[in-house]
């Protein structure tokens, strides 16, 4: 049996579709990345057994609760990145900065995310993308997150806000 052939017009339009949806689709990743994301964290850190995010919890508990551990700070920084990675060697220079602005009240700290021992707290906190800050308040809760390079005067904001 013999194939009906496609006449060119039908071919054109089915390109100039692919085409269109290609772009569609890049674009639409581009726009939803932070809901896509956000989706990608939760599954992640549900994905970890209890036992760890119980442990791990104990542990970020015992570190970063100042109202128990007896500690000034007021907030915790966390940085997730990795050195060699371009974003976040930008975020070094605004860590730096924070630690000098606010040396009583941030405790700021960095995660490698390129080392073995690292990847208990990536899974707990659902490090998806680098770099990565999240936010912890005086009792070693996580009040905020973001994705990207975060510049010091939206920290200084954020900062203002809980103050």
């Amino acid at each position: 049996m013999k194939k009906p052939k496609l006449s060119s017009k039908a071919r054109e339009y089915i390109n100039w579709s692919f085409i269109i949806f290609s772009i569609l689709f890049l674009v639409s990743l581009f726009v939803f990345k932070d809901n896509l994301t956000g989706y990608a964290s939760k599954v992640k850190v549900s994905s970890i057994d209890s036992l760890t995010a119980s442990s791990e919890s104990k542990r970020i508990d015992s570190a970063y609760n100042y109202a128990k551990n007896g500690l000034a700070y007021k907030v915790t920084f966390l940085e997730f990145g990795a050195t060699g990675c371009s974003s976040c060697k930008a975020m070094e220079g605004v860590m730096e900065e924070i630690r000098n602005q606010y040396p009583d009240i941030v405790n700021v700290v960095f995660t490698n995310v390129r080392l073995k021992e690292s990847k208990t707290i990536m899974d707990f906190f659902g490090v998806i993308t680098i770099p990565m800050q999240v936010l912890l308040d005086k009792d070693g809760k996580e009040f905020y997150r973001h994705n990207g390079v975060l510049s010091l005067d939206e920290f200084s904001k954020i900062l203002n806000q809980i103050q």
